[in-house]
């Protein structure tokens, strides 16, 4: 489960909960959001899952430093973090 996503401040969809819809916006927008983040992330099958979640969180605040998409119109829009209000952190004991 994601804790954080990346969005623009145009999209009027969740992306948590209208996933569908967000995504259509964004790829029809041409944002290609999740592909800015795949090329960035170093995730792997190979890591756990919180490895993985903080190598998305890294390239989501990667993209953030840049703040802005292009829309295949010539608009630019602001990008924004969302967090997912129902993650819950996985605690582990550091010695089983």
């Amino acid at each position: 489960m994601d804790r954080y996503r990346l969005t623009t401040d145009d999209n009027p969809f969740n992306p948590f909960t209208q996933w569908d819809q967000w995504y259509f916006y964004d790829m029809s927008m041409g944002y290609n959001t999740c592909e800015r983040i795949a090329r960035i992330a170093k995730n792997s099958s190979q890591l756990p899952e919180k490895v993985n979640r903080d190598e998305t969180e890294l390239a989501i605040n990667e993209l953030l430093d840049i703040g802005i998409a292009v829309a295949k119109n010539g608009n630019v829009v602001h990008l924004k973090k969302v967090e997912n209000p129902d993650f819950k952190e996985e605690i582990f004991p550091e010695n089983p």
